[in-house]
């Protein structure tokens, strides 16, 4: 039997999965990491904490399976995207990661914009200047940590820094480089014309590959870490969504994905270039080669639940410890006491600014109507609902742009909830289905990428047919449908009346 490894690099965590070739989890292990903020809108992670879980998980799941590791033909690694990772000329990391959801870039990004020009810089990137992208990063670490960029001989991607780790290679694939607006998205390279013009040398940026191809082999040293054979093939890999779309067998026109993760979004494919002229949603090259991706992303989904559970929940926790259950299991159980619309109570998700569709670094979370009559039944219903009338938002953009979506898969912890679930399903109007390997998604498509790129498989969609199966199906209810329909309509209201005072907010001492 032949077997394959995945790792999925996560803002809470690394997951490393080690599967045999039709797919089956052999074993899996998980290790968390802090996320550092050390100002309101800044998000920072330690290079090494990615590098550390990536050796302990691997080390565990070899060990506990029993797998020979000459039997593990290939790895792939999945990864949070955009975050900036600046090595010196001997591979030393020079400071803590700016990731994702970062948003002190804002002058940085207007720079960018004014620079290259708004409409040049989506035709080329596929995507306006944002916070979250790490061009923006890039230009600030130059301006605000001199001596850091003078330093600086390689940028990478949070998981091009595990690869780095494990192979010795600066290298990087298509679809988290699609993330960095300095990839020219259409021909699936790096932009010279972006890089010159915002005079960042390309000697900087690391090879670029498909994401099925051999990147490069396990060093002896990184063997001796992980547990791995010396000479593993190592395969580019995917940014955790691309990931997730090969791990749900998202790979033809028609079908998409919701993840409901630290942040959510909603990603289908195309098999041509899909550019959204206002910038609201991201096109990026797919991890399934010569095809591409639309997606959207808010950036605190999943999130928005934990900080609930961690700041208002605790007797829900509490309940949790007693009966042996994950505290949103009883949080859960309590939303649904809460009818829809949660009594008159809304929740704007903004908790960490927005992207899609709302591009605002500067806007933040809004509890609309709340009484003395509202109990933690309804702000768990209404943090809920509030998450998933953000994604109904971005799906009817999709629509706007004659994306059609036919075929809808849930990943990520928040589908694990047939509750929120069922949610999606009757606000998209659409069919929820999951996958028979539940959130593994990120993990299992990177490993499949590993099986093409080292001959286990002969493409991806066949892989994806042959491994694949779904084992849930949440159907729309219409009732439900038609009864969101007006606090949907109160949601998306809200902000327009609520942006020049997250300005106003945001300018306060």
């Amino acid at each position: 039997m032949r077997y394959l490894i995945g790792v999925d690099l996560g803002t809470s965590g690394t997951k490393t999965v080690l599967f045999d070739e039709n797919g089956k989890n052999i074993a899996s292990a998980t290790v968390e990491y802090p996320m550092y903020q050390p100002k309101n809108g800044w998000s920072e992670q330690e290079p090494s904490d990615w590098w550390n879980a990536t050796q302990q998980t691997m080390k565990t799941v070899i060990s506990e399976s029993g797998v020979d590791p000459e039997d593990i033909k290939g790895v792939g690694i999945s990864g949070q995207m955009h975050g900036l990772v600046m090595l010196d000329e001997n591979g030393k990391v020079l400071r803590r990661s700016i990731i994702w959801n970062d948003g002190r870039t804002s002058a940085e990004c207007e720079e960018i914009t004014n620079k290259v020009g708004k409409e040049k810089l989506i035709a080329i990137t596929a995507n306006p200047a944002l916070t979250g992208f790490t061009a923006g990063k890039i230009l600030w670490v130059r301006k605000n940590e001199p001596e850091i960029y003078a330093q600086c001989r390689h940028i990478l991607l949070p998981k091009d820094y595990v690869r780095y780790e494990l192979t010795g290679e600066y290298a990087t694939e298509v679809s988290d480089a699609s993330g960095m607006n300095l990839l020219d998205v259409p021909n699936r390279c790096w932009s010279k014309e972006i890089l010159d013009i915002l005079e960042i040398d390309e000697s900087l940026m690391a090879k670029m590959y498909e994401s099925y191809e051999i990147t490069g082999y396990v060093t002896r040293a990184a063997a001796e870490l992980t547990g791995l054979a010396e000479g593993t093939p190592v395969v580019g890999g995917a940014g955790d969504n691309a990931a997730a779309a090969i791990g749900t067998g998202v790979v033809s026109t028609g079908k998409a994905f919701t993840t409901i993760g630290t942040s959510g979004v909603i990603f289908a494919h195309s098999d041509y270039v899909k550019i959204d002229p206002q910038g609201r949603i991201h096109s990026f090259c797919s991890a399934v080669p010569g095809k591409w991706t639309v997606m959207s992303c808010t950036l605190a989904a999943g999130l928005s639940y934990r900080w609930l559970r961690d700041n208002v929940c605790t007797e829900e926790m509490a309940e949790a410890e007693k009966l042996g259950v994950d505290p949103y299991v009883v949080m859960n159980r309590e939303a649904e006491q809460s009818p829809i619309g949660a009594n008159k109570l809304l929740f704007l998700p903004y908790l960490m600014g927005e992207r899609s569709p709302l591009l605002d670094e500067k806007a933040r979370g809004v509890f609309f109507g709340l009484s003395a009559m509202h109990t933690r039944k309804d702000i768990c219903r209404a943090v809920l609902e509030g998450v998933s009338y953000s994604q109904k938002q971005c799906m009817d953009i999709f629509h706007e742009l004659n994306i059609e979506v036919n075929d809808m898969m849930g990943c990520g912890g928040g589908a694990r909830s047939p509750l929120w679930r069922q949610m999606l399903a009757d606000m998209y109007n659409c069919p929820v289905k999951t996958a028979e390997v539940f959130n593994e998604g990120p993990a299992l498509g990177v490993a499949i990428l590993a099986g093409v790129g080292t001959g286990v498989y002969e493409n991806v969609e066949q892989a994806c047919q042959k491994i694949i199966t779904i084992d849930n199906e949440q159907m729309p209810i219409a009732e439900n449908t038609q009864a969101y329909k007006p606090y949907y309509e109160l949601y998306k209201s809200l902000y327009p009346a609520l942006k020049d005072s997250f300005a106003e907010l945001n300018n306060l001492d």
